[in-house]
């Protein structure tokens, strides 16, 4: 899709955000190009590289007046948006990509120039990748959450409440028992004192971590959530599943990771393995929402990783 300034809309975005067949996606991308075009002029950016786009956004690569790079990205308003703003503008750069501008009606951000080409995963000593990673997930932590987030107790609490229905889609008995057993970890800790709240990221992985000019690497793509840094885990943890089936011992890579992250990140352990099974049972869950009748094997296989299963 493009317009009459030659703005395209790359095929995977309009058709992962349109086969909902919902009104409001097609609407949305419908009105795209004119939004771009709209924003270049406004604030006085010119066009430098071909446009790209993730699952739910769309990223135009500009020069702003001064010629410096930036990156105009733009996703549907809704309450994912605005909980990036709302953390982008608290982190301020600290480890993570810098808001240098956005526009309220929209939901438009105007972001650093960071090397898109280039994530945390091209290094090849795990290791060290991990231990990048956590540094930046402890900067991020350290933080003063604002106002205007989700909590995860809220999150928890609705994640708990579905479980019935959910159970009752499993036909396994193994499926079925797997899930009450993860929902009991979490209904261990969800109300348990919030002393330990942080900002949370929610998806840090390697491929969320870009290599920068300002630092060797920064976070991109938060969804902030305030809550115990345990339920950060899982998205590292997971970070290039294909390469940790490659090692022939994924278990024994995820528990270094675990192991390293905890460390890190002044964890206790107890409480961040029950998180990270609170992650796993809200992966289910969604995936049972979008009609699955089975828990992934990934999911179960991280499970068995975690120290103490």
């Amino acid at each position: 899709m493009s317009s009459p300034q030659g703005i395209e809309v790359p095929d995977s975005l309009i058709a992962s955000c349109t086969r909902n067949g919902a009104e409001e996606e097609r609407t949305w991308i419908a009105g795209l190009p004119a939004l771009v075009a709209a924003l270049l002029d406004r604030w006085e950016l010119e066009r430098d590289g071909a446009i790209g786009s993730g699952e739910a956004s769309l990223v135009v690569p500009v020069r702003r007046a001064d010629r410096s790079r930036a990156a105009l990205k733009l996703q549907m308003p809704r309450e994912e948006t605005t909980a990036a703003l709302i953390g982008l503008r608290a982190w301020n750069g600290d480890g993570i990509v810098r808001l240098l501008d956005h526009d309220p009606e929209s939901s438009a951000m105007l972001l650093e120039h960071l090397n898109g080409t280039r994530t945390l995963a091209s290094v090849e000593d795990d290791d060290e990748a991990m231990g990048t990673l956590a540094g930046l997930l402890s900067r991020l932590h350290a933080v003063p959450p604002p106002e205007g987030l989700r909590r995860l107790g809220d999150v928890a609490r609705g994640m708990l409440a579905a479980v019935p229905a959910a159970v009752s889609a499993l036909p396994d008995p193994a499926d079925r028992r797997r899930l009450r057993g993860w929902a009991s970890a979490v209904a261990e800790l969800v109300d348990e004192p919030g002393a330990r709240d942080r900002m949370l990221h929610w998806d840090l992985h390697y491929g969320n971590v870009l290599a920068a000019e300002r630092e060797p690497w920064l976070a991109i793509d938060p969804e902030p959530l305030i809550g115990d840094p345990g339920f950060d885990l899982w998205p590292a943890l997971d970070s290039g599943r294909e390469g940790l089936q490659a090692t022939g011992d994924a278990p024994r890579v995820v528990r270094r990771r675990f192991d390293l992250l905890t460390e890190a990140l002044g964890l206790d352990r107890r409480r961040a393995v029950g998180w990270t099974l609170g992650r796993l049972l809200q992966n289910t869950l969604w995936d049972i929402e979008d009609g699955r009748t089975g828990i992934d094997p990934s999911q179960t296989a991280m499970a068995d990783a975690l120290p103490g299963h």
